[in-house]
């Protein structure tokens, strides 16, 4: 769906906003994730998010692409819910269970290749080498994690995540490039 008319939009229906979800619904929950590593949370934010774009649509100016404002919803959510009590008192309950559900999750936010009828062995392999670098990238610290993620998995452009992040062009492109070196770095002393 071509969603150009929503920047003079005052109000969306909901044919328009089940299509919005459908086509940026996992970026969104995947973004979500991302930032709080937990999948209850991913999806209350999720939620909220097309809450918020369902009844903020008039703010959608069409300066940026339709993904980045959703991104840019997603962030600023995630961080108001961070600071609410509710987030910093559930954070002790979830450390445990953290990891597990970033492991058994985690193939959410990897990176869907579209690759021809790979052999089963091939794609085993694939699916644990690219599991191994994401797991790189969510081990660095967030400056870069964040970088690469948007990036990488979302195809944003610098200027896109300088514009979101509110960071210089400069800084995303130098970031960017250390985030890199410090995946490929690791990589190599695992593959070793």
């Amino acid at each position: 769906m071509d969603y150009q008319f929503l920047a003079q939009a005052q109000t969306i229906d909901n044919y328009t906003l089940c299509s919005m979800m459908d086509d940026y619904g996992n970026d969104v929950w995947n973004y979500a994730y991302f930032l709080t590593k937990s999948a209850e949370q991913a999806d209350e934010l999720s939620q909220e998010v097309f809450i918020r774009v369902y009844s903020g649509i008039a703010q959608y100016r069409g300066e940026c692409s339709l993904k980045t404002w959703l991104l840019t919803i997603t962030r600023n959510t995630t961080f108001t819910y961070r600071k609410s009590r509710f987030f910093r008192s559930s954070l002790w309950g979830e450390t445990l269970s953290m990891e597990t559900e970033r492991e058994h999750s985690g193939q959410r936010v990897m990176i869907q290749e579209k690759t021809s009828h790979p052999s089963a062995e091939m794609e085993v392999i694939r699916k644990e080498h690219v599991h191994e670098i994401w797991d790189i990238v969510l081990a660095l610290p967030r400056k870069f994690r964040e970088i690469l993620l948007l990036n990488l998995k979302y195809e944003l452009t610098t200027s896109e995540i300088a514009e979101m992040l509110k960071i210089s062009s400069g800084t995303v492109k130098s970031r960017l490039s250390r985030g890199k070196d410090k995946v490929r770095k690791q990589w190599e002393e695992r593959s070793q």
